[in-house]
């Protein structure tokens, strides 16, 4: 039984999920807007999802604390629901730092509540394959945090990997059986380096996690970091409630470094400890990695959606919304969406974020946004786009409400597909049904709502010289977005 709750009937570890990455290797599936731990990639659920019932209450866990990126949050607090996940509370990052201001935050936060917290830090974007011998090893590594020790986990190889950073195992800690002290953090190293790496047996891929009491990251931080601490707990102690998030200070924010929890402490700590484990894990970093961790069919092909693969071997293929054909190669990736399609060399997806750079160099969008976007209320996707003229569709969950807002500079038809509407348009309310329609003129306050228990479908067209999403002035927001 190695359940925490077995463990122990006093000590209980609280989760901190960082979600705040935006998964630039695996584009196009990935963009900032839905970054690769909010997308189903290798089930049903998201990372995201996966990652949050790894370590759910009913296996011995507090419930967890979510450090995410501001834009993301309705998208994360969505997930957790329909999961039935109640985190204790989700931060809100104003802008990207890296993990050690996030671990910081965390950390500071559970001081307040009790000095002798022990904080499980876990990235939303892994795989685990194996989660019973994923919390075997949080159970391990449990005596060593309470001993003082900032505990990683170190993966055992099973091939000589250069896209991973390694931990060279070092002496046995008395105090913790299954525990050694970290003797070296390596770079990712050469392929030469890597296969000696795999032969000696003596190192293991960094998983990125890292479990530890909240005080002693708090006091290594004062010791390595004393600016960023000062930044984080300024930023904290300003942060100020948004329905149900807590939105952390973005000026004492950005004061702090940007910096990894590996480079801000746990390279620089004497008291650095690794639990060598094997639970099926995969960073899912690039193309080729979700490759190798997603069901393959007797070709060594892992197609997903409407594929039709000749002569093809050792290949990752992906459509999301019409056909894909392939034939006659091996070791591609080749990854099909509605508005961008991705074909390169399996060995070559490390390489991917140049042309990432090259798109935002170019001044595009692709790598940003999908044609469709989330928000609190549903979703919409451009149809069809010309002079003076902007086509979408909106999917307006049951009880979701569009701010009220005006815009300068376009008009809008909104047409009923499915479902029941009701739009308020200058002091007006009146509802609408399949098959009818409203007019928006230019500069009218209005607003767009499903009262229904269905989701409601509008076609909108807009019409005007700007039609960018930056001309909305909002005027009430039920969702607090400014």
């Amino acid at each position: 039984m190695n359940e925490l709750r077995y463990y122990s009937n006093t000590m209980q570890v609280r989760p901190v999920i960082l979600s705040g990455g935006a998964g630039t290797r695996l584009w196009p599936l990935s963009r900032a807007t839905y970054p690769k731990q909010l997308m189903p990639l290798l089930s049903e659920e998201s990372l995201l999802q996966a990652t949050a019932r790894r370590v759910a209450p009913a296996h011995g866990f507090l419930p967890p604390l979510i450090v995410c990126n501001a834009e993301h949050r309705f998208m994360v607090a969505e997930q957790l629901r329909s999961i039935e996940v109640a985190p204790e509370a989700i931060l809100l990052e104003p802008l990207a730092r890296n993990t050690a201001p996030a671990a910081a935050a965390a950390a500071l936060g559970a001081e307040a509540i009790d000095p002798e917290s022990v904080l499980l830090l876990l990235p939303s974007d892994h795989h685990v394959a194996d989660p019973e011998s994923f919390r075997a090893a949080v159970a391990t590594a449990l005596p060593a945090a309470l001993a003082g020790f900032l505990v990683t986990f170190g993966i055992t190889p099973n091939k000589p990997e250069t896209g991973y950073g390694y931990i060279r195992l070092g002496a046995e800690l008395p105090e913790a059986p299954g525990c050694q002290r970290v003797a070296k953090f390596v770079e990712k190293p050469d392929l030469p380096t890597a296969r000696a790496y795999l032969t000696a047996g003596d190192h293991v891929w960094n998983g990125g996690m890292v479990l530890f009491q909240a005080r002693r990251l708090i006091e290594e931080l004062e010791r390595y970091e004393p600016a960023m601490l000062v930044a984080v707990r300024a930023s904290l102690a300003a942060a100020e409630r948004d329905l149900d998030f807590t939105r952390l200070n973005e000026p004492e924010f950005a004061k702090a470094i940007s910096k990894s929890i590996d480079y801000a402490v746990l390279e620089r700590t004497a008291m650095a400890a690794v639990v060598p484990c094997d639970m099926g894990w995969s960073d899912v970093g690039s193309w080729d990695s979700l490759w190798e961790a997603a069901d393959k069919d007797a070709e060594g092909n892992a197609i997903i959606g409407d594929v039709v693969a000749v002569g093809v071997r050792d290949s990752y293929l992906r459509a999301e919304s019409r056909l894909l054909a392939v034939q006659g190669l091996t070791g591609v990736v080749a990854v099909e969406t509605p508005d961008a399609v991705l074909v390169l060399a399996r060995d070559k997806a490390q390489d991917l974020r140049s042309v990432v750079a090259a798109l935002d160099q170019k001044g595009r969008h692709e790598h940003l946004r999908h044609r469709k976007v989330f928000r609190p209320w549903g979703s919409y996707e451009q149809v069809d786009a010309g002079d003076r003229f902007q086509v979408k569709r909106l999917i307006v969950r049951p009880g979701g409400k569009l701010s009220l807002q005006r815009h300068a500079q376009r008009a809008e038809h909104w047409v009923v597909v499915r479902g029941m509407a009701r739009v308020t348009r200058d002091g007006q309310l009146f509802d609408l049904v399949a098959n009818q329609s409203a007019y928006i003129p230019l500069g009218a306050a209005h607003r767009l709502e499903n009262p229904g228990e269905e989701p409601l479908h509008i076609i909108e067209v807009q019409s005007g010289g700007y039609l960018g999403e930056d001309d909305i002035v909002r005027l009430e927001d039920v969702y607090g977005r400014r």
